[in-house]
């Protein structure tokens, strides 16, 4: 597999779709029309008119790049775009100098001096879009806005409207392949959102569950799709050939090895936990879970021990993935020593 091959797997893999030169119009910045959106804000009255996010391929994988620098540490990073019929347009993306650590991050003065002079040069050089939202990385823990992500988001939507969190995980992007990514709003403080079905199933840790359960009636995600345009076409290719460069000189086994211990652990934690209470009959589980009887913790769709068999099925997947990576590697730049 070359790079060619390698960028049209990416592609395909996470959906991006090629604009035409007529397509790229809808792109283009248009002082006028922002001023008119902004002053309807047509956003301020209903908390879900915001439905989709287009992210440009180019954003995509400077994302994708950045959050694999951090490794375990999360970063943070602001995105520069648009908005249109209830949509975000992502069109660029830039990393903040933030300290991070494995569990959260935020932004400080340096930040936000920062975020002040870079806004100041893009308006220098004619860059007119702006400032839309903020992206941060959760390394291992999945897609989704922790307490202190929803205090953040809702200040910015505050003050800062129309506002976008989009979070991203490296460590599942690694192994999975397909950038792990979700972008999501806040609801006001006062607004009761409708009761709705599950969304797509996702592995929470054990010791994320109550955050998560805590907040996440507190925000809502948006349906996420990516477009390469024919205008960014060269800095597309420069970017790829060093994507491309850092995907074949790192190993997804070593990477993401201590990823792979942390999901078993998980996995027997939960395991262990679901025992205690089928044992005790306690409907209130330690782990953030609610369970009315044993049907609900044994039951299909949705049930305790149907959603931790989703979770091993899932890492066996990923680490069968990293493997087949790894061979193919070996295939390519070791040929003898696969032939013996």
């Amino acid at each position: 597999m070359n790079s060619v091959d390698a960028r049209r797997a990416f592609e395909i893999e996470n959906d991006i779709t090629q604009t035409t030169a007529q397509d790229d119009i809808r792109y283009f910045y248009d002082d006028q029309e922002q001023a008119r959106l902004r002053e309807r804000k047509p956003w301020s009255q209903d908390p879900n008119w915001f439905k989709d996010v287009h992210i440009s391929a180019v954003a995509l994988i400077k994302m994708a790049m950045h959050a694999r620098s951090g490794g375990s540490i999360e970063i943070m990073g602001s995105m520069q775009g648009k908005v249109a019929d209830r949509a975000f347009i992502v069109m660029d993306v830039f990393p903040l100098p933030v300290e991070g650590t494995e569990t959260r991050v935020s932004a400080g003065q340096a930040a936000s001096e920062f975020l002040v002079t870079y806004s100041t040069e893009c308006n220098q050089v004619a860059r007119r879009e702006n400032i839309i939202g903020w992206y941060h990385s959760h390394p291992g823990y999945g897609c989704w806005l922790s307490g202190i992500d929803v205090q953040t988001q809702s200040s910015h939507q505050q003050y800062e409207d129309p506002f976008l969190a989009i979070v991203i995980d490296p460590v599942r992007t690694i192994s999975a392949g397909k950038v792990d990514l979700g972008a999501f709003r806040t609801y006001p403080l006062q607004y009761k959102p409708p009761a709705e079905g599950m969304n797509e199933y996702q592995t929470i840790p054990l010791n994320k569950i109550e955050d998560f359960g805590v907040h996440c009636n507190s925000y809502y995600p948006l349906e996420v799709s990516y477009f390469k345009s024919t205008l960014d076409a060269t800095l597309l290719d420069l970017l790829w050939n060093k994507y491309w460069a850092r995907a074949l000189s790192t190993s997804p086994l070593v990477q993401s090895k201590d990823y792979v211990v942390q999901q078993l652990t998980d996995i027997s934690n939960k395991l262990k936990e679901t025992e205690k209470q089928m044992e005790k009959g306690n409907p209130h589980g330690r782990g953030g879970y609610y369970l009315s009887d044993k049907k609900t913790l044994a039951g299909k769709g949705g049930g305790h021990l149907d959603q931790i068999s989703k979770d091993a099925q899932k890492c066996c997947s990923e680490h069968v993935q990293s493997i087949m990576s790894m061979y193919i590697k070996n295939a390519m730049f070791s040929p003898s020593h696969m032939q013996n």
